[in-house]
């Protein structure tokens, strides 16, 4: 079992706090589907990152910080976002909600 040093340990908490900046800018959860700035990619479908992981992620940073979320997912440890996810307010919604509003007349 491999031992995580400070530097590690201080990459990965970087990298997760990166992570929790990061929003989807185009595409099904990009800005035009869920303004103001798209969702969050920690809170991806991991079929959508699947998806390009088959197809190839985009170039530059976003496209490494899929790859890295889609791995996170893939090994089951989504629930590492979790603090990052309490800090923003919670899960991401991706379903809009619906109005409850009856009327039997």
């Amino acid at each position: 079992m491999a031992d995580f040093t400070e530097i590690d340990r201080e990459d990965f908490r970087n990298l997760l706090i990166e992570i929790g900046r990061s929003r989807m800018p185009f595409g099904k959860f990009g800005i035009k589907a869920y303004p103001p700035a798209g969702v969050p990619i920690m809170d991806l479908p991991p079929e959508y990152l699947e998806w390009f992981k088959e197809r190839g992620f985009p170039k530059g940073r976003l496209g490494e910080l899929m790859a890295q979320v889609c791995e996170i997912k893939a090994v089951g440890m989504d629930s590492v976002f979790d603090p990052l996810r309490r800090a923003n307010g919670g899960r991401f919604r991706l379903k809009p909600t619906r109005g409850r509003s009856f009327d039997f007349e």
